[in-house]
Parts: structure tokens; C-alpha cells; sequence
């Protein structure tokens, strides 16, 4: 017995706090630190989702630099600049120094960022491959630049000091230089291909790049106004669990569980809090610090019997369907164009909205093969693709209908490009690593209806170009026998030659304009039928 107690207190002497940095060092992978390609795009990403966030937070078009400097083989020298607010002195540390720390954690407010890991986990991948520090410049507009060198202790999750200095200088913005492993690829998937999305979906930006070749990228701005700034909203009633609830209750200051309900989430009144309570046959005067487990229960019980309000909507910022619009044509001109923001909708009480864009022909031409491309807040989405709800939608979507190429339930093929946003105050991705968006019904049935909007405007295109094409091609055959036609019927009647030529020629351009006009009413009554098909 005593062995076993002896031991027991070994093993107890064993254990040991690990911090969260720690267990990202070992676990670098489920931050997107797979494999050399992969992080070296993700320290890219980190930075300009960063950088992007300040400079709309700040209201400022913004202004983006990237310089990736090849040092040797696999190992890269990345520089991200941006004209956003700059950071103040005394955050500076901790925002690239520990992980898990940041300001839109707790906001439900729409924002690239979400958890606090991002920039500090490149950070911690740039010390774990090459040992060097990282590198911050930061400009608040105070006449300053305050510079330091830093990395993290892994063991406490604090960040190391290594330099720090403070200059003269003008200007606001944030500057970042950090040296990696890394693998610069060119194609799917590659820094640019992550770059030119990006320039899609956020119009307003002005992206400039240089390659490790030297090579110069300029991603222009297209509109010169930000989307409006969405706003911090209260968490909304509809689909809060338990222990959520639970530590709500411990920490409200509200006096009694009516007025606790009514302050602390969103568009719910008095009348509304009053008839959960009732419901739930819980005492509306009790202080929400006193509810037991079982009341809880019934409280939550009671919210999924009762109808609610929606929550506000304004801590959204959709991209808008002529910003989608002129992004797809800057970058990839096709010669078609389709998009639609959809009404604001709701996943487990997070208000969520979908936007999607449809290019078709021009430049897609030279593709040979339809191209996906899947955003979440302005980011885009590269790889866990088969994993998305986005690409399941797609894929769940009958696209024959819309005269697209599809085999069986797949992605179709063709000169064609699919650009597929959601905007979310909390977008529910599968793993850390941002990159697929998980599959809630009332996500992947709002992507569908996005779907079907656009791909009706599709098919009214390639409709009318089909038929465009089919009477261009009568027109040119009854053209090459109008010579002939009007010369024998000169012989017939006596008449000149070219006035019946001309005659027959004009004769012939208003009959193929009267069928024009005439199939394309046919063909807008069979558009119709098909949508009262779906409807139903």
C-alpha cells in the first residue's frame, strides 16, 4: 500500500501547468505551420489581416507593403507595413509576445482577428526556425518611432524584450520584419494567389508586393470609400448554453433575473424577459447570482419555447455587391458578372450574412478549369476546401440548371469563378487554423439561396449569348444567298440589283430582331417557371 502511495506522489511531482505557447510550439500545425509553403503564407496572412483591421478600424484607405527577401534556400526575410494607427508603446510587447491576447476575443463585433493567436503564433514560428527576433516598428502619429526586438518564453507565455528603441519620426503605421522558414511558390494556394484574393474582396485597399525575385505587384484600389464600421452588439439569447449562462448570472450586476435578461443580451424587452421567466416558473425578482442548476435548466428550456428577435445587425460589414463587382473584374475580367449580398440571418444566436460573386468567360478562358474562392470576414480561405460549408453549398447546388458542366454532386467546370463571403461576428471555423467554415444548417441553406439568386442572372446570360450566337450564325448563312436572290429577282422584275440587295439585307435585320425580342421573352417565361420550381 505504501508503494502505491509512494508512487502515486512521483507521478503527482510529474505534473506540470503547460502554458499556451508551449503547447503551440509543439502543436504548430493547428495554427496552419504544416509545412514550409504553408507557413511562410500564413505569417503573410497574420500580418495583413492585422494590418488591414488597424487601418479600417482608423477609417483610412489602406495602404499595405509586403517584401518577402530570400536570405538562402527555405529561408525568408518578411517585411509588412501598413498606414494604419500605429500601436501604443505600452502594447506593443504583448500583442506580438503573447499568445491569446488581443481585443476582439470578447466582442461580438465583425473582425478579421478572433482569438489573439495570430501575429504572436508567426512570432513564435519565425524564434522556433531560425531563432531570430522579431522585429516591430510602430508610429502613432506623436512624432515618435518606438522600434523593439522580442520573442516569447515559451514557458510562461510572456514575451522577451531583446531591444528597444525610441527615434524621431512622422507618419502613423505599423512595421513588421521578421525572419522565417519558409517556401515561396508561385500558382494555387501561393502568397499572391492569397494577395489577389484578398484585393477581391477588399476593394478599398491598395496592396503593393515584392516577390523574393525583385518582382513588383500592385494590387490598386477600385473604391475610394470603406465599408461602414460595424459595431460591438450584446450576445443575443437563442442558442446559449448552460455554463455561458452560468457565468453570465455570477457576474451581472443586475438586481433581478427580468432586469438581468433585459441588460445583458441583446433585443429582448421587459415584455419578453418577463415571459421567459414565467415559462421557466422561475422567481422574477430573484438575483441572478441565486439561480440553482435546475433553474437554469428551465431558463434555457424556456428561451427555445419562446419567439425572439432577431439581434441588431449593424455589427455586420458586408463588402456590397458593386464592391464584389468591381474587385472580380480588376483581377480577373471575365466578361460576366453576377453578385448579391443577402439579408442579414442568424446561426445560434450570431447575427451572419453571405455575399457571392459569379464570373464567367473573358480572361477565365485561359483557366480550363472553374476556380473557388472562399472568404470568412475578408480572408480568404485556401486550404481545408472538401471540409467547407461554402464548398459543400456549391458542390449541394444543381448547376446544370444554370448551364454550368457538372458532374454529379461536384464542383462545376468551365470558365467560371465562384466568390463566396460570409461576415459573422463569430464565424465558426473548424480548427485554429481559420481556413473552413463549419457546416450549420442555417449557414449552408443561406449560401444555397445566394446560390440560386446569382446563378439565375447566370443563366439569363448564357442563355441570351447562346442565342446571340445561334442567329449570328443564320444571319451569315442568308447573307451569303442574298447576292444571288437579289440577282435573280433583278432579272425577273427589271429592278436594280442593289436596291433590292439593300431591301432584302434590311428585311432580314428586322426579322432577326423581331425573334430576338420574341425568344427572349419565351426564354425569360421558362427563367421564371424554374424559380416557382425552386420556391417550392
Amino acid at each position: 500500500m505504501e508503494k502505491i502511495q509512494t508512487r502515486a506522489d512521483e507521478l503527482a511531482k510529474e505534473h506540470k501547468e503547460i502554458s499556451v505557447a508551449e503547447f503551440f510550439e509543439k502543436n504548430k500545425h493547428l495554427l496552419g505551420y504544416e509545412n514550409l509553403q504553408k507557413s511562410l503564407l500564413t505569417c503573410v496572412r497574420e500580418a495583413v489581416d492585422n494590418a488591414l483591421d488597424a487601418c479600417e478600424e482608423m477609417n483610412v484607405l489602406p495602404d499595405i507593403y509586403i517584401e518577402i527577401k530570400k536570405i538562402k534556400e527555405n529561408r525568408f526575410k518578411l517585411i509588412v507595413e501598413d498606414n494604419g494607427p500605429g500601436i501604443v508603446k505600452e502594447h506593443i510587447a504583448n500583442i506580438f509576445g503573447k499568445l491569446l491576447y488581443g481585443s476582439k476575443f470578447h466582442k461580438l463585433q465583425q473582425s478579421r482577428g478572433q482569438q489573439g493567436i495570430g501575429i504572436s503564433a508567426s512570432v513564435l514560428y519565425s524564434q522556433l526556425t531560425t531563432g531570430k527576433d522579431t522585429k516591430i516598428y510602430s508610429k502613432i502619429g506623436d512624432g515618435k518611432v518606438h522600434i523593439y526586438e522580442l520573442h516569447i518564453d515559451t514557458k510562461t507565455n510572456n514575451p522577451v524584450i531583446a531591444k528597444e528603441t525610441t527615434i524621431y519620426g512622422n507618419g502613423r503605421g505599423t512595421r513588421i520584419e521578421m525572419e522565417l522558414k519558409g517556401k515561396y511558390m508561385k500558382g494555387k494556394r501561393s502568397v499572391y494567389d492569397y494577395l489577389q484574393q484578398t484585393a477581391i474582396m477588399n476593394p478599398a485597399s491598395k496592396i503593393v508586393f515584392i516577390d523574393p525575385n525583385s518582382k513588383k505587384y500592385l494590387f490598386d484600389r477600385v473604391v475610394n470609400k470603406l465599408a461602414k464600421r460595424p459595431k460591438e452588439i450584446r450576445p443575443h439569447l437563442a442558442g446559449i448554453e448552460h455554463g455561458t449562462l452560468k457565468k453570465m448570472l455570477k457576474l451581472t450586476k443586475a438586481r433581478n433575473i427580468v432586469s438581468f435578461i433585459t441588460t445583458e443580451f441583446s433585443r429582448i424587452g421587459k415584455t419578453t424577459a418577463l415571459e421567459i421567466v414565467k415559462k421557466a416558473e422561475v422567481d422574477e425578482k430573484l438575483s441572478p447570482k441565486n439561480l440553482s442548476f435546475g433553474e437554469i435548466e428551465k431558463i434555457i428550456d424556456s428561451v427555445e419555447k419562446t419567439k425572439l428577435s432577431n439581434p441588431p445587425t449593424d455589427c455586420l460589414s458586408p463588402v456590397g455587391e458593386l464592391q464584389i463587382e468591381k474587385g472580380i473584374k480588376k483581377e480577373l475580367h471575365p466578361e460576366f458578372v453576377a453578385t448579391i449580398t443577402r439579408k442579414p440571418s442568424v446561426y445560434r444566436g450570431n447575427p451572419f450574412q453571405i455575399e457571392f460573386g459569379i464570373g464567367y468567360g473573358g480572361d477565365l478562358d485561359k483557366e480550363g478549369q472553374s476556380i473557388l474562392m472562399r472568404f470568412a470576414n475578408k480572408v480568404p480561405l485556401l486550404y481545408e476546401q472538401s471540409s467547407c460549408a461554402l464548398t459543400k453549398a456549391i458542390m449541394q447546388t444543381d448547376w446544370k440548371r444554370y448551364g454550368l458542366s457538372q458532374t454529379g454532386s461536384s464542383i462545376p467546370t468551365g470558365p467560371v469563378i465562384f466568390a463566396i463571403h460570409i461576415v459573422s461576428v463569430w464565424v465558426p471555423y473548424t480548427s485554429e487554423g481559420k481556413e473552413a467554415v463549419a457546416s450549420y444548417p442555417d449557414i449552408i441553406k443561406e449560401v444555397k439561396l445566394a446560390l440560386c439568386d446569382v446563378g439565375r442572372k447566370l443563366l439569363v446570360y448564357l442563355s441570351r449569348k447562346k442565342r446571340a450566337a445561334e442567329l449570328e450564325e443564320k444571319k451569315e448563312t442568308f447573307k451569303k444567298y442574298i447576292s444571288r436572290v437579289a440577282t435573280s429577282l433583278a432579272e425577273i422584275t427589271g429592278k436594280d440589283k442593289n436596291e433590292i440587295e439593300e431591301k432584302l439585307k434590311t428585311e432580314l435585320e428586322e426579322r432577326i430582331e423581331l425573334i430576338e425580342v420574341e425568344t427572349e421573352k419565351y426564354e425569360d417565361l421558362e427563367i421564371n417557371n424554374k424559380i416557382k420550381e425552386e420556391e417550392e
